[in-house]
C-alpha cells in the first residue's frame, strides 16, 4: 500500500514538474523578443518538460515496458532538442534573420568577421592581439550595459 502511494505521489511530482516547464516554454515562446530567444525558450523546456512527463508515467504505470520507452524517450530528447535547435538558429543566422537589437554581442558574426579578416582584432579566438589592433575599452562605470561587456 504504502509503495503504491509513494509511486502515485512522485507521478504527481514529476507530472506537475513537466506541465510547469512546459507552461514556462510556451509562455517564453510568446514573450521573447526574437526568434533566437524563443529558440531557447523551446528547446530548454520542452526538453525538461517532456523528462517529467516521462517520469511520471514511469511512477505512474512501473512495468518494464514503459520505463524502457521512458528511458529512450529522455535520453532521444535530450540529444535531439539541443541539436535540433543549434541547427535551426545558425541557418537562420546564416539567412541574415537579425537579433534582437538590444542583443550585447554576436559571437557567431563576429568570429564570421575574424575569418574573414575585416574584424579590426585579427587574431583567433582565446589568443592575445597586438595592443594596437585592440578596441579602445569604455569605462565601465559609465553605463551598466558596458560593465557586462568589459567583463567579458
Amino acid at each position: 500500500m504504502t509503495w503504491s502511494l509513494l509511486g502515485d505521489a512522485l507521478a504527481i511530482f514529476f507530472a506537475l514538474c513537466g506541465m510547469f516547464f512546459m507552461f514556462v516554454g510556451a509562455v517564453g515562446i510568446v514573450r521573447f523578443p526574437d526568434a533566437y530567444n524563443r529558440l531557447h525558450a523551446s528547446s530548454k523546456c520542452s526538453t525538461l518538460g517532456v523528462m517529467g512527463l516521462a517520469l511520471a508515467a514511469v511512477f505512474h504505470v512501473g512495468t518494464l515496458a514503459v520505463t524502457t520507452k521512458a528511458i529512450m524517450t529522455i535520453v532521444f530528447a535530450l540529444v535531439a532538442a539541443p541539436v535540433g535547435s543549434h541547427m535551426l538558429a545558425k541557418a537562420a543566422h546564416l539567412n541574415g534573420l537579425k537579433p534582437w537589437d538590444r542583443q550585447l554581442s554576436d559571437e557567431l558574426q563576429q568570429d564570421k568577421e575574424r575569418r574573414e579578416g575585416k574584424s579590426p582584432c585579427n587574431a583567433p579566438r582565446g589568443m592575445a592581439a597586438s595592443p594596437q589592433s585592440r578596441p579602445a575599452r569604455r569605462d565601465p562605470g559609465s553605463d551598466p550595459t558596458a560593465r557586462i561587456s568589459a567583463a567579458v
